[in-house]
């Protein structure tokens, strides 16, 4: 059941573009830093992201990733993204979750399926710190393309349309960077319209 709606997400994705509280673990707890003077930082999902905090104590924060982290947890990934890194993420927002077709995320966040969603999820994990003008770099190094090697295990290629970042899945499915920069204790956050999927 889960490969075909994987498959059918896969297939229907256009070239565009959580647990409980009760099950919230310890790392993925905002910390208890005082609030970001208004304009200091930049604002996601309607909070500021404190770059003195981890990537998941700031994305528990954004109302615009409240979809992810649910994932983030159910896959057990919030430790790994609490720890040192550094990593790059590219954080998908709600609306592109509920770009997939109806049932899938539940589907996904069920427990029999924690490895496909790891694997998913994993997907949008680049290591070490690659901010938007070091990948726009590497796009020009690489005529045009940057290929990059995830925590999945599979290659996620960069490419500019304009002065936006443009990434493409292994299955040759887009998505746009609609915000980069974003900058975390331990790396920095991009935050992209369109789930990716490995091959």
């Amino acid at each position: 059941m889960i490969e075909r709606l994987a498959a059918l997400a896969i297939l229907t994705l256009t070239v565009a573009g959580c647990v409980a509280p009760s099950e919230t673990t310890t790392a993925a707890r905002p910390s208890a830093a005082a609030p970001a003077p208004s304009g200091s930082y930049p604002m996601v999902g309607g909070a500021a992201m404190l770059p003195s905090r981890t990537i998941v104590q700031n994305a528990v924060n954004s109302k615009d990733h409240t979809l992810l982290v649910r994932a983030v947890q159910a896959a057990g990934l919030a430790d790994t993204l609490s720890s040192a890194g550094p990593y790059t993420v590219f954080a998908p927002t709600n609306a592109a979750f509920e770009k997939l077709p109806p049932g899938t995320l539940d589907s996904l966040l069920l427990p029999p399926n924690k490895s496909l969603l790891t694997n998913i999820l994993t997907y949008h994990v680049v290591p070490g710190s690659k901010t938007a003008a070091q990948i726009a770099a590497d796009i020009r190094v690489g005529a045009g393309t940057a290929t990059y090697m995830t925590v999945a295990g599979d290659t996620l290629r960069a490419r500019m349309d304009g002065n936006a970042i443009v990434l493409s899945d292994a299955k040759g499915n887009r998505s746009r960077v609609t915000q980069s920069d974003v900058m975390q204790s331990n790396g920095v956050i991009h935050v992209v319209d369109t789930i990716l999927f490995p091959g």
